[in-house]
């Protein structure tokens, strides 16, 4: 590590910001501060647990967080993002801004207009699952700021590449990219799903292996699944922001409004602990028991 460690400063501490501060706490990085709305309220335990585990300082508001800081990671909602930036723009005095949320070209460009004086903003997408790759995640960055990030980066470790010049750029190939990898899950659950109804799995595993024989669709399978169910909420709200993107390029966004519908049922369903324990079990028990608890669902409407 370098002399020069900037001062981290993450507002939003969900699974990305504890995933990026571990990960660079690992690294040597010790000056960290962090804040997220749920800190002050019982739902933020487990946040305040985390950050004292990994050694960021918790701060009593973004204020007290961004002070000291040479960098700020926003790392919230795709739909608190703009808000965030509200919240921290009077104390930005020219920072380095990192936008990591999960929003749209749209959003990321209104954000940087409305963070221009304050800061020095940076579209940052994050391009794989944050675990187990941590800091190490790659990422892609754009910008006018986005080089002298990447150098800043390059230096703790991590793994940036520049989209481009444009804010925004960045943001397009993620949501862009989501229609696809998210789009896979929400179909994923909804063809086995039937499958399951139907008692056809075994030989829809069979038909999908001789089409595309490269992949193993009982892993395939488990793996969607158990990311709808722990991360469906967030995917959904991602996926809105698919949609806006599509929107914003002139495409009706049939599938991606879809799959907004097919994640957030996953995600409100992976709450349950009968949900959880099939996962963990894993095989035909996990689409029986999705199967049971959408049924269960439905009559109570």
């Amino acid at each position: 590590m370098t002399r020069n460690t900037p001062r981290l400063c993450f507002i939003g501490f969900g699974e990305a910001g504890q995933a990026f501060a571990s990960g660079l706490r690992g690294a040597g990085v010790t000056a960290m501060a962090a804040w997220d709305i749920l800190f002050p309220q019982a739902a933020g335990a487990k946040l305040r647990a985390a950050g004292a585990e990994i050694g960021v300082r918790l701060g009593t508001s973004a204020a007290d967080a961004i002070k000291g800081s040479d960098i700020v990671i926003a790392a919230v909602t795709a739909a608190s993002s703009l808000e965030a930036a509200e919240q921290a723009k009077p104390h930005l005095a020219g920072r380095l801004y990192l936008d990591v949320n999960s929003v749209s070209p749209g959003r990321k460009q209104a954000t940087d207009r409305h963070l221009a004086g304050s800061a020095r903003y940076v579209d940052v997408a994050v391009m794989a699952p944050v675990h187990p790759a941590l800091h190490q995640t790659p990422v892609l960055l754009a910008g006018s700021h986005a080089e002298a990030v990447q150098s800043i980066m390059q230096e703790l470790g991590m793994k940036p590449s520049i989209a481009g010049p444009e804010i925004g750029q960045a943001a397009a190939i993620k949501m862009v990219r989501s229609v696809m990898i998210k789009g896979m899950e929400a179909l994923t659950q909804e063809c086995f799903l039937a499958a399951t109804r139907a008692g056809v799995t075994p030989q829809i595993i069979a038909s999908l292996s001789k089409s595309f024989p490269a992949l193993d669709w009982s892993k395939i399978v488990a793996y969607n699944l158990e990311r709808m169910a722990n991360h469906g909420t967030r995917r959904a709200a991602e996926m809105e922001e698919v949609a806006d993107t599509l929107r914003e390029l002139g495409i009706d966004p049939h599938m991606a409004e879809a799959t907004v519908q097919r994640q957030r049922q996953m995600g409100a369903l992976g709450k349950g602990q009968d949900i959880q324990d099939a996962i963990e079990q894993g095989g035909p028990e996990t689409l029986q028991a999705i199967s049971a608890a959408l049924g269960a669902t439905r009559r109570s409407h």
